[in-house]
């Protein structure tokens, strides 16, 4: 069996150019909003009630939509810059919903580095079968080989 850690991936300042990016992909199921739930405190009846978002505009449970944003930061810890990156900010646009078995595929990108900061901006998507669900700019801090 094939260790987790094994996947992660520790990219430095240096190593980083425009236009490099990575992906990582997510089923969301019942358990996620129930521990997203329980971990953030957001018992909000639109994720966690049926009945109650039966009735409302999207007509059945979404995701929290600061799931998907923690899936990018999983993203940023995980593969691209990889450990040790310290978010220093994230704007998110909710551009449609995730439901319970969506395929979230998020991705960062590098669209600008500040070698005197040694931080770098990434543009930030969320897609489910190939429709934008999440947009977004995030600036992170990275380690340098310094």
């Amino acid at each position: 069996m094939s260790d987790p850690l094994d996947d992660i991936v520790h990219t430095y300042f240096e190593d980083l150019s425009v236009g490099q990016a990575a992906t990582l992909g997510k089923t969301i199921t019942e358990a996620d909003l129930l521990l997203f739930a329980g971990v953030s405190g957001d018992t909000n009846p639109a994720h966690m009630d049926e009945e109650y978002a039966a009735g409302t505009r999207f007509k059945g449970r979404i995701a929290h939509g600061m799931l998907t944003g923690a899936l990018i930061s999983a993203l940023f810890g995980t593969k691209l810059p990889g450990p040790g990156c310290i978010y220093k900010s994230q704007a998110l646009r909710f551009k449609a919903p995730v439901r319970i078995g969506d395929t979230v595929r998020v991705k960062a990108e590098v669209i600008d580095l500040d070698a005197n900061k040694k931080s770098a901006v990434f543009r930030t998507t969320a897609t489910v079968g190939g429709k934008l669900v999440v947009d977004g700019e995030a600036t992170l801090m990275v380690p340098s080989r310094d």
